[in-house]
């Protein structure tokens, strides 16, 4: 600690909110603060501070104290050791309670008056939601693994289709918020407190599943709309190998000058400890980030460069396990859109330099993929680099329409969002549609670069789908996720378009198939353009997080069963994280997830998905512990979504309720 500021761990703050609720803050605090005040970095999360998101806070906060920012990390009510009731996601009163608490942050005797916010996934949604609120103490924002669009690039749906993952959240959203708060910090008001969140914890996937297209209710929180509504300095950060890799992007493009993008290889995680590696030195610039703008520290960090990407190259992923992404990292002083280099598919079926013909017609492939193409596309939602990445595609592509170059003579590089064009016909009112953009390696292994779906019905728009012209052709614009990527000489470059995309997406209630033609499609790809290598400083300490005590191993397992007889798949996660215990406050937690898809391959109604987890908590003799399980199945006309959430002390059950809705489809 040479040469560090001292500082205290307040392990349980209570901090009072003007309609009386109590919300539990964890807060590092330099020593002295009172006497020479200091800056503070807030970040307000649902995932308990004390038994959740602690493992990471340890690799951070103390940091950030230990150069004079003091960290406040706090519990949204009904989490953790919060009172009251979470009430959704990125509520209007939780991004109230936001803003109020940080105005108590400034007004606190050990404040200088400014403050940050930052954090990933939830943390990293509502910093940027927060500072389109405006609070006057707020003056700048670091935001990990989030969107600026709530509808199409969040766990929920993606250009009208609907993702399994929107399933997988809900039924952990059960799970994480049916938990008990410790009575270590609350005291004899635990049981009270815990049952309230038994009996009043709402179960998301009903809201979520009543707005299929993009209403008012996926605007809300939707920075992207108006940017303008940000006028603070933020730093936007992501991963490819993670589902939220278009935002640094879209932020920059939004926000101009006042934003900063940072995409690395990562899954959903900081990038500090990330993998796979390189990592980043997340620590060190976010201490410059906060010395900056929450200190008025002339660093210079504000002429980084207005995006770093690191660019991919060569990878193979039939590994379990990618612990190094080959690469370099490239910087860009202003993010312009980038011009393209464009393909097309020639009379012979190959992907050729150029545009379309104009005006060229008729060379029609009818496509109808088997309903459970897609069992390589790995998880939206990834945290740790195996099985939840995307695999080998070749299994995916043999139930695809599949397009790719000749053997490239040189590299091409890109860095952006490629686009497919094509014009298709469809005999029903909807279907959808993947395309995945694939480098195929000299020995045939074929790697996932970006992809992207569209629901038919949503092509001109997610407010207001509309039915396909049957029988006639209409021209599609499908929009891949932002990559960066260099195809090495010697390498194809391949389109796979299909029908399905099980598990990832959910299928449509019918599956007609479609017709393209080939003569008007086009692939733009974003060229990677002017730029500079540079390097990202990496971390000092290759590996920041804690130790916790291990009671039990943890262990994870993916699987993919095809019963022939039957004629269904089934897609299997199970994940536990074993049990371990923090130090020093003899709490030991365990969460276990079980999630099972099935579907026929010709049939789309056979769709089903179910996912359970159970989280344990005990100390010296005291347990509790919560079983919630999700389901979805659908009809023709109808979602079909059925929860069960149960608790238990030690082991006598104490709470069961059940929850089920059929809510029409719309359009999905």
């Amino acid at each position: 600690m040479s040469g560090k500021r001292p500082f205290t761990i307040i392990e349980n703050e209570w901090i009072t909110l003007k309609d009386g609720t109590r919300l539990a803050a964890r807060i590092w605090m330099p020593d002295n603060a009172e006497a020479d005040p200091v800056p503070a970095v807030f970040e307000f999360l649902p995932y308990r501070k004390h038994d959740g998101t602690c493992l990471r806070d340890d690799s951070t906060y103390p940091e950030f104290a230990a150069a004079g920012i003091a960290g406040v990390r706090v519990d949204i009510r009904g989490s953790g050791e919060s009172d009251g009731v979470i009430d959704g996601e990125y509520t209007e009163l939780e991004l109230a309670n936001a803003c109020e608490l940080i105005g108590w942050i400034a007004e606190q005797p050990w404040s200088n008056g400014s403050v940050g916010m930052m954090g990933i996934s939830w943390g990293g949604f509502n910093c940027l939601q927060t500072a389109a609120l405006r609070p006057p103490a707020l003056k700048a924002v670091i935001s990990i693994a989030s969107t600026v669009d709530r509808y199409n690039d969040d766990i929920h749906y993606k250009n009208g289709t609907h993702l399994s993952a929107q399933l997988s959240w809900a039924a952990t959203m059960l799970g994480y918020q049916s938990r008990s708060p410790d009575p270590a910090l609350v005291g004899e008001r635990w049981r009270e407190m815990w049952m309230e969140r038994l009996e009043k914890e709402p179960y998301f996937m009903e809201e979520w599943l009543s707005h299929q297209r993009r209403d008012a209710f996926w605007k809300h929180g939707s920075i992207g709309d108006n940017f303008d509504d940000v006028q603070i300095p933020a730093i936007v950060i992501a991963g490819w190998a993670d589902g939220y890799r278009n935002t640094p992007l879209k932020a920059v493009e939004g926000l101009g000058g006042k934003a900063k993008a940072l995409i690395g290889p990562w899954v959903h995680k900081y990038p500090h400890f990330a993998w796979p590696k390189p990592r980043a030195d997340f620590i060190g610039e976010a201490i410059g980030w906060w010395n900056r703008w929450l200190r008025g520290e002339e660093n210079g960090i504000e002429n980084l460069p207005q995006v770093r990407a690191y660019i991919t190259e060569d990878l193979r992923p039939p590994a379990p396990r990618r612990d190094f992404d080959p690469g370099f990292w490239i910087g860009k002083q202003a993010w312009a859109e980038p011009e393209t280099a464009s393909y097309y598919a020639d009379q012979f079926g190959v992907l050729t330099a150029g545009s379309p013909i104009p005006g060229a017609k008729g060379h029609d492939r009818y496509i109808r993929s088997p309903l459970d193409t897609g069992t390589a596309s790995g998880e939206y939602f990834t945290l740790k680099p195996d099985a939840e990445m995307a695999l080998d595609q070749r299994g995916d592509d043999a139930g695809s329409l599949v397009i790719e170059t000749a053997v490239l003579e040189e590299d091409v590089d890109i860095l952006g969002r490629p686009v497919v064009a094509v014009e298709l016909a469809c005999d029903a009112d909807w279907a959808n549609l993947c395309a995945r953009l694939v480098d195929v390696h000299p020995d045939g292994t074929a790697t996932r670069i970006a992809f992207g779906v569209l629901n038919l019905s949503h092509r001109d728009g997610d407010e207001n789908p509309k039915a396909m012209p049957k029988g006639e052709k209409v021209a599609i614009r499908l929009v891949l996720d932002a990559c960066g990527y260099r195809f090495r000489r010697g390498h194809r470059i391949r389109l796979a378009i299909s029908t399905a995309y099980w598990p990832m997406i959910l299928p449509a209630p019918t599956d007609p198939g479609v017709t393209l033609d080939l003569a008007t499609l086009g692939l733009a790809l974003p060229k990677l353009g002017d730029h500079e290598k540079i390097t990202v400083r990496q971390p000092d300490n290759p590996d920041p997080l804690p130790k916790y005590i291990e009671h039990a191993p943890g262990t994870t397992h993916r699987s993919v069963n095809r019963d022939l007889t039957a004629n269904r798949t089934e897609y299997r996660i199970y994940e536990d994280t074993g049990l371990s215990e923090r130090p020093g406050t003899g709490l030991s937690t365990r969460q276990v997830r079980e999630e099972l898809w099935t579907i026929r391959p010709n049939d789309p109604l056979s769709m089903t998905g179910q996912s359970t987890w159970i989280c344990d908590m005990q100390r010296d003799g005291w347990s509790v512990r919560t079983v919630s399980t999700a389901k979805l199945s659908c009809t023709a006309t109808e979602w079909v979504t059925e929860a069960e959430l149960t608790g238990y002390e030690g082991e006598t059950q104490v709470f069961h309720k059940t929850f089920e809705k059929r809510i029409p489809r719309d359009f999905m």
